[in-house]
């Protein structure tokens, strides 16, 4: 825990033009990272573009289908070390018709500057901070982000395994180790079904279980803790988790208590119903959303109020890594305002407004976006940028 001086100060830095708020908590200064422009080369259908954001805090991009909005915000999402906001190979990124490559570069309003490039016959993508090479992981100390793209606004009525990916993907934003403990659960698990499939060496096995029973814990103690956290900054909603280990760790159990119970259920579950292992476990939990308001669960109410509780979440979700981690995040936001009425729009732009983080949006309508505040606004056609400021609002 620490505790904040409620003191926020402009200072200039680099000339006249260039404003960044500096917060001071107890003898160590926060910088609020922002993209200050953002180009993008052979990205998508974007041969050549780039962006500023005249150091405002929401970035709308608008126009119309296939324009290429999306691809500025999986370009973005690139930039903290992450596959992309689609998950798509790189080779399917690089525009049609250029020459296999792609790169995105971002200078931030603290004068650092990151890229990820991808060259013809590269297995991955490169990283570069202040023009040194750099792993992907190191730009996630500079960016972090978080997004909500129309994939999701089935979230809460689709399969469980979709929710488990969803919050997974938060949990690991704010608890970097988690995505690997993630993936690592799902390797033992299926070197455990291979196990079983092909003769029961029961050395081999019990090593497994073992290590199925530690990662699994700390799997599942890693989604209680965020859940945890995450309903402290929600108001309208709260999110549930639900699961065997993860219901052992609400009740009460130690970490350990229920490691060693989990152990003893996977050496008892060695049964096979065709190539499928019969076991319970953190790879089959869920979480769900209650909405107090409606006083209903998040999948029984309409698809405009799932999309506003979904947003919610977000938005929690960034005013906990901010609080947690002294980052500022990127929200990123696609189709923010589709099955949002007026009244909800309102709301979620008066949210925004409120919300420590660079929020970048797209929509069809500019319209629709008329009264988001401290905005800078991007038209896309075709893969051709206008970057333009709101009347008005001229630096």
């Amino acid at each position: 825990m620490f505790f904040v001086l409620h003191h926020i100060c402009p200072v200039k830095l680099g000339g006249p033009k260039y404003e960044q708020h500096v917060v001071f908590f107890l003898g160590w200064v926060y910088y609020r990272a922002m993209i200050k422009t953002i180009t993008l080369t052979d990205f998508r259908n974007h041969k050549s573009c780039r962006i500023q954001t005249y150091g405002r805090h929401n970035v709308i991009i608008t126009g119309p289908n296939g324009a290429g909005k999306t691809a500025v915000l999986e370009a973005v999402s690139m930039l903290s070390g992450e596959r992309g906001l689609r998950g798509a190979a790189m080779s399917d990124i690089a525009r049609f018709d250029g020459n296999g490559g792609f790169s995105v570069f971002a200078a931030l309003n603290d004068d650092t500057e990151i890229s990820v490039n991808f060259a013809p016959g590269d297995t991955n993508r490169r990283a570069r901070i202040d023009g040194d090479a750099a792993t992907l992981n190191d730009l996630g100390t500079h960016l972090r982000t978080v997004w909500v793209t129309p994939r999701e606004d089935r979230l809460f009525i689709d399969a469980a395994s979709e929710r488990r990916a969803f919050f997974d993907r938060l949990t690991a934003s704010f608890d970097s180790a988690h995505a690997g403990r993630v993936a690592r659960l799902s390797k033992l698990l299926a070197e455990r079904a291979f196990a079983l499939k092909n003769g029961r060496d029961e050395n081999w096995l019990g090593a497994l279980d073992t290590q199925i029973a530690g990662v699994a814990t700390s799997v599942a103690t890693a989604r209680v803790q965020y859940a945890g956290q995450l309903n402290y900054f929600l108001s309208d909603c709260a999110v549930t988790v639900s699961g065997t280990v993860e219901q052992m760790l609400i009740d009460g159990m130690a970490s350990a208590a229920a490691e060693r119970k989990y152990l003893e259920y996977l050496l008892s579950a060695r049964e096979l119903i065709g190539d499928k292992m019969v076991l319970d476990g953190p790879h089959k939990s869920d979480f769900g959303v209650f909405n107090h308001k409606l006083n209903l669960p998040a999948a029984l109410t309409s698809t405009g109020q799932q999309k506003m509780v979904l947003l919610d979440l977000i938005l929690a979700h960034a005013k906990l890594i901010h609080a947690k981690t002294n980052h500022q995040p990127l929200i990123l936001l696609d189709e923010a305002a589709a099955h949002l009425d007026a009244d909800a729009r309102a709301r979620l732009f008066h949210e925004l407004d409120a919300a420590d983080a660079q929020v970048w949006a797209t929509g069809l309508d500019a319209n629709v976006f008329a009264n988001v505040p401290n905005a800078v606004f991007v038209t896309c056609i075709n893969g051709e940028i206008n970057n333009i400021l709101v009347p008005g609002q001229e630096i």
